[in-house]
């Protein structure tokens, strides 16, 4: 489980595209996430959480392995050497929650309309129909607050620090990023079902 509040920029090394069915193994350099990692280690990569299976404390890099679920459903298909990408470790039980709960399981693929401090994003429609007026929502890892649901997905202010901190000040209209709405409003439609008769909550 993590907050969405982003720990550290990190950037590509390598990424090594298996054939269909093997997945990848990507390598990112960083420094502060390495602080307390082990072998199993969870750490969300542009809102994802990818497992350690290797690392270099002084070199400043980790190794996660892709499976071709993460690639179906995220944007880590597209990371190259040098691209950077938000990092952040799980909540400890004795953390503040200083964003919201977030699971690290991305639910669709937006792509960027306009973008921050004012920033725009469209998603699939079982992606948008979660999101509400002031509700959370998670952009490639970031734990933001929806300004207003739009037609076809939603907007978002994003503050100085966050366009410093995060790679979300480096988008641009028509880049692609990984979503992750509120767990909230799943466990609700799917509790809610039952009531409507039908698969899920109408």
């Amino acid at each position: 489980m993590f907050t969405g509040i982003v720990e550290e920029l990190g950037a590509v090394l390598s990424h090594d595209r298996k054939t269909a069915g093997q997945g990848g193994r990507l390598r990112l350099t960083c420094r502060e996430v390495l602080a307390d990692v082990e072998r199993g280690a969870s750490i969300a990569v542009n809102g994802c959480c990818l497992t350690v299976v290797d690392w270099d404390v002084d070199g400043g890099w980790f190794e996660a392995d892709v499976t071709d679920e993460s690639y179906r459903r995220t944007d880590l298909a597209e990371l190259a050497p040098g691209d950077l990408v938000n990092l952040e470790r799980p909540v400890r039980t004795q953390d503040r929650l200083g964003g919201h709960l977030v699971q690290g399981h991305v639910d669709g693929i937006g792509e960027i309309v306009s973008p921050a401090p004012d920033l725009e994003v469209i998603v699939p429609d079982d992606v948008g129909k979660y999101l509400v007026d002031k509700g959370s929502v998670t952009i490639d890892g970031v734990s933001l607050t929806i300004v207003e649901p739009t037609a076809k997905g939603f907007t978002v202010a994003v503050i100085p620090h966050t366009t410093e901190a995060t790679t979300l000040g480096r988008k641009g209209s028509g880049d692609r990023v990984n979503i992750e709405v509120d767990v909230m409003a799943k466990y609700a439609e799917k509790l809610l079902a039952g009531y409507s008769g039908h698969g899920e909550a109408s």
